[in-house]
């Protein structure tokens, strides 16, 4: 992205900020095992307004400071360093590359940012992501507030960024949505393929190295999140990620994954039958599931409530579940009792972005926040149907998701996940053997 849009999101933030100072770590490097780190991912709050990749880096905003308003702290050059680690930008790029007013080495934070908090009347800090961050903060806070008998004075009060910097994640512009379609349209890509190569005897692990190979190929870094291939009973834990069992005839396959892009996350399921073929049971479940996903995706466009979607899917299950034989009553009393969670048990969307449940929201004043051009969101409902005695065999261990990234435009919605196969129809064509 062009460097003057985190440009105007840093004068944005700052018009919010008077009299403050703003504080922004990136994330600390984790360790794996032993001396091995896991792959490095910044913290998203602070690439948001920085766009700066590396590790041990903090950004400071200080809105009218003679010298420069973007202060950035990071690693300097070393060439030593640089042949083991690879290369680093350095104070010089951090402005020149990375649009820093000003850059000082990551190693002499202590003695400059007292500095910079003297006379200023707020720190804006997300306080508690970082604990030994925090710590460090209140020192340096400390440290301003012993200089008061010299007549400096420490900022008086904490205000929590995420606020203020969260709402305006919120809301993607341009040049995020661009990058939201090319993720979505790598990972429907890689759904695509999983749906070509799947056959009975493979392993869940061996659908999962088909996905990473066309995210990489597509030019994604990193998988959005750890990938869901779960075949059969597996198909009904929602969060599973072991991708460990073989795929056998008559299970049902679910897929959940998404690739990320720049930082930007596309958050993709399917649900389809390892052999191609969609039995009577699961062809009534997976339509049923699709019905309410389309209903849900109607109920998103401006104007409409954040649980418009969610009630639409859940009344629609529900009818459907009934009609089936798994639940028995009312449809309005399963609904009020909530006897439906048996068998959907979690919301049908969340806010996506640089996190894929991303940031923002979704009640203001405890009222649900009415929808408006520029968010995206997921609509995934589903149904889990486990192995238990007073279920119809034919529909035992039947798990499907359907789960599309839908952006909220002027007049409607726009499907950003739409290349990936969902009708059973289009399904059973492509992985016709």
């Amino acid at each position: 992205m062009d460097m003057k849009v985190f440009q105007k999101r840093r004068e944005t933030l700052m018009s919010h900020m008077r009299a403050g100072v703003a504080i922004l770590p990136t994330a600390p490097v984790r360790v794996r095992n032993r001396d091995v780190h896991y792959p490095f991912r910044a913290d998203s709050d602070f690439y948001y307004l920085t766009h700066f990749p590396e590790p041990e880096a903090v950004a400071v905003l200080v809105p009218g400071r003679e010298h420069g308003e973007y202060i950035l702290f990071c690693r300097e050059r070393n060439p030593e360093k640089e042949t083991w680690e690879g290369r680093r930008a350095g104070l010089d790029d951090a402005r020149e590359l990375y649009g820093a007013d000003d850059a000082f080495p990551i190693d002499d934070i202590d003695e400059i940012l007292p500095g910079l908090l003297e006379n200023r009347e707020k720190v804006f800090y997300s306080m508690g992501r970082y604990p030994d961050f925090d710590a460090h903060l209140m020192n340096w806070v400390n440290e301003v507030r012993s200089k008061a008998r010299n007549g400096v004075h420490a900022p008086g009060e904490f205000v929590d960024l995420d606020h203020i910097l969260h709402e305006m994640r919120l809301f993607k512009g341009p040049e995020e949505i661009r990058l939201m379609k090319r993720a979505a349209k790598i990972s429907a890509q890689a759904h695509r393929r999983a749906m070509q190569v799947c056959r009975p005897g493979m392993m869940e692990y061996e659908i999962e190295a088909e996905l990473l190979h066309e995210f990489k190929k597509g030019g994604s870094t990193f998988p959005a999140y750890p990938p869901i291939v779960g075949g059969g009973a597996n198909g009904c834990i929602l969060h599973y990620t072991e991708n460990s069992a073989e795929l056998k005839p008559g299970d049902m396959l679910l897929i959940d994954a998404g690739a990320e892009i720049d930082g930007y996350a596309a958050d993709i399921t399917r649900s389809f039958p390892v052999t191609g073929r969609f039995s009577g049971e699961q062809r009534a479940v997976y339509e049923l599931v699709l019905a309410a996903q389309k209903a849900a995706i109607e109920q998103v466009r401006p104007g409409k409530h954040w649980n418009d979607p969610h009630e639409s899917a859940v009344r629609i299950l529900t009818q459907g579940l009934r009609d089936l034989g798994l639940l028995n009553g009312s449809v309005d009393g399963h609904i009020e009792s909530g006897d439906y969670k048996r068998f959907y048990m979690h919301r049908t969307g969340h806010w996506l972005g640089l996190d894929v449940h991303d940031v923002g929201d979704y009640k203001l004043d405890d009222t649900w926040r009415l929808l408006e051009p520029s968010m995206v969101l997921t609509v995934e409902p589903g149904l889990y149907i486990a192995d238990a005695k007073d279920i119809p065999a034919g529909f035992r261990n039947i798990g499907v998701r359907i789960e599309d990234d839908v952006l909220v435009t002027r007049d409607g919605s726009e499907v950003l996940s739409r290349d990936a196969p969902k009708a059973v129809d289009e399904i059973e064509l492509l992985m016709k053997k």
